[in-house]
């Protein structure tokens, strides 16, 4: 029987989910409009609905979802029938009285009552309006990042960066003594061009050094970092536009997620009793956590 691998409870995935089943049906077989959920197959007399189907489809990664409808749908149905099939046998065999699988149908019913409460405290925090005012409020309104554009040098020791310093006053040429020197190959190769980046983009020993020099000045003594000594030479500053709301939301949408979830989390903590034991059982003692006084020596 076919499985699809990688699925997702992602709201992506149920919205694109629909969509497919919206088309599917389309070109599939028709259900009378007066039965909004209509049986599309049974296994011993258990009804398998089209809401059930529905159901399936949320768990659909991409590639899934993006097969055609008269491929879909068979498989997708021949999935719950086969899943429908082995549930019977295991009733049969007696395994829903088994303990052991007992306690992992109750951590699944578990599981799933967090995701669903979850899903309804996070849903609205999420949705394409509330992104839109999340992103003009911490994006669009905030001036872009600065960057600068600069060349380097890197070399093991001072004395060597302080010679190149010398000879560039001298009218050396940049990349030329790049190449001869530098102990950064693939920099070395540019003339020691890396190109534009921000701040944080590098160590903060270089990036003070670089951000704080006019265009075209270099570096009056070695900069040191845990990579070795550096002559840099800023080229130009710019400061780059916020990223468009299609650019962003990607991160925005984890982030506005990640954070309702943790809230969701700390009020729900905020509402219970929590008492927590030793793993023997035995109650917590202040003295548990208490670090051993030093060895003498």
């Amino acid at each position: 029987m076919a499985f699809f691998p990688d699925c997702s409870l992602r709201a992506p995935a149920r919205f694109f989910a629909a969509a497919a089943l919206t088309g599917m049906l389309a070109t599939g077989p028709t259900f009378a409009d007066s039965n909004p959920d209509p049986v599309v197959a049974t296994v011993n007399a258990q009804p398998i609905h089209l809401s059930d189907l529905k159901a399936a489809s949320e768990l659909l990664p991409p590639q899934a979802r993006n097969m055609p409808p008269q491929q879909l749908y068979p498989m997708l149905l021949n999935q719950l029938i086969d899943a429908q099939a082995l549930l019977i046998e295991a009733k049969k065999d007696g395994l829903d009285k088994d303990p052991d699988t007992q306690r992992l149908m109750r951590l699944a019913s578990e599981r799933a009552l967090e995701s669903a409460m979850l899903n309804k405290l996070v849903q609205p925090q999420i949705s394409e309006e509330a992104l839109k005012a999340q992103y003009d409020k911490d994006i669009a309104s905030k001036p872009g990042e600065t960057e600068v554009h600069a060349r380097h040098i890197l070399v093991p020791d001072e004395a060597t960066a302080k010679k190149i310093i010398a000879d560039l006053k001298k009218g050396g040429d940049f990349a030329a003594l790049s190449k001869q020197y530098s102990k950064d190959p693939g920099a070395a190769k540019q003339g020691g061009d890396l190109g534009w980046f921000k701040k944080t983009d590098m160590v903060p020993e270089f990036a003070d050094a670089a951000f704080a020099l006019k265009d075209n000045e270099v570096s009056p003594t070695p900069v040191h970092t845990q990579f070795g000594w550096h002559v840099i030479q800023t080229l130009g500053h710019r400061t780059t536009p916020p990223p468009s709301y299609e650019q962003a939301r990607g991160e925005l949408r984890q982030q506005v997620a990640q954070a309702a979830i943790q809230k969701a989390v700390d009020q729900a903590r905020k509402g219970v009793t929590v008492q927590k034991f030793n793993l023997d059982g035995s109650p917590v003692k202040a003295t548990d956590t208490a670090e051993p006084p030093p060895a003498n020596k």
